[in-house]
């Protein structure tokens, strides 16, 4: 599932000190550029004394919106390296501001350059990124005796059950990606000859935190 875009779940700060400057780096979900611009101006405020408050982000499948500023620095040294660090993770649909707190030492462009892309970085490792799955929620429906057959193929597949609901029938409810459905489909329907009753209750985007799902 690694080609799939990834998101913040919950954002983080991560902190670098390079030559006695202070990079703080905070990470938000933002679905907008109103949004985005918010959250940027939180930093600012949070860290009013600081000398710089550099920032991107990008929004939407593909980077549809994306936006970068070096905020008083160099020209490139700042806002750039920031966007790559957002754009080369494949993270989507968020914002990364560093504050920087002048240490007295002159670090160049290149330096500034590391320095950024560095604090970028840490912001990312200090929050939980998860991957948006395009799928589909499916309801299937069996016997007692066909649903061993079905969490076995499930299992294979790598899928797990959404939610189980046992009565007179058993009825699980699967988040499938995408590519995935037809796949699965098929080898119930030939594994139950048909026995099996399959409802597609439409396009779903979720997340896997850990063993939980999570709808999008």
């Amino acid at each position: 599932m690694s080609d799939y875009p990834k998101i913040i779940d919950q954002g983080g700060e991560g902190e670098i000190v390079e030559k006695k400057s202070r990079f703080i780096a905070a990470v938000s979900a933002v679905h907008s550029e109103k949004e985005a611009s918010a959250f940027i101006e939180s930093v600012r405020k949070k860290y009013w004394d600081a000398g710089h408050h550099c920032s991107a982000f990008v929004i939407g499948a593909g980077s549809k919106v994306s936006r970068c500023s070096d905020d008083g620095e160099p020209s490139g040294t700042a806002g750039r390296p920031i966007l790559d660090v957002l754009t080369g993770s494949g993270v989507r649909d968020a914002c990364i501001v560093v504050t920087r707190y002048f240490g007295g030492v002159l670090l160049g462009t290149g330096g500034l350059v590391r320095a950024y892309g560095r604090a970028a970085r840490a912001g990312l490792d200090a929050s939980v990124v998860l991957e948006r799955i395009p799928g589909r929620l499916l309801r299937v429906i069996c016997d007692y005796n066909s649903i061993g057959k079905i969490q076995y193929l499930a299992g294979n597949a790598g899928l797990r059950p959404y939610r189980c609901d046992y009565g007179a029938d058993v009825r699980v409810l699967y988040l499938i990606p995408e590519g995935d459905v037809d796949a699965f489909v098929r080898e119930v329907t030939e594994a139950t000859s048909g026995r099996a009753g399959i409802e597609d209750l439409g396009a779903r985007a979720f997340a896997v935190r850990g063993s939980e799902f999570v709808l999008l």
